[in-house]
């Protein structure tokens, strides 16, 4: 296990400590990074802060987009049901920007 880096370390660990969260005599089995504590709840800082900055991120946008190419690709001839897909397909469109924008992706 190779435990936390320098940059985990400040950007993720100190931080943590300064909040109150309190640092177990136990390691993730995962990542080697020291598991904490805190409102009753035990975890890996390190490993979910990279889930979330890399992993999940692209996990939303891909499903999304799958969705998007789904429905673009089984566009209907039926005037009725056409305007719903496009609906659709505008509404999935707007919330893969609106996610991106949150997350500070470009």
């Amino acid at each position: 296990m190779k435990g936390p880096t320098e940059e985990e370390i400040r950007n993720v660990i100190i931080p943590l400590m300064l909040s109150g969260a309190k640092m177990l005599d136990r390691h993730c089995p995962k990542c080697g990074s020291p598991l904490f504590e805190k409102d009753g709840r035990i975890f890996c800082p390190v490993c979910e802060y990279r889930e979330k900055k890399g992993k999940d991120q692209r996990g939303v946008d891909a499903i999304l987009t799958e969705k998007l190419n789904k429905l673009a690709a089984g566009l209907p001839d039926d005037v009725g049901e056409l305007e719903k897909h496009l609906r659709v397909m505008g509404m999935i469109i707007e919330l893969i920007e609106r996610y991106r924008k949150l997350e500070g992706a470009k």
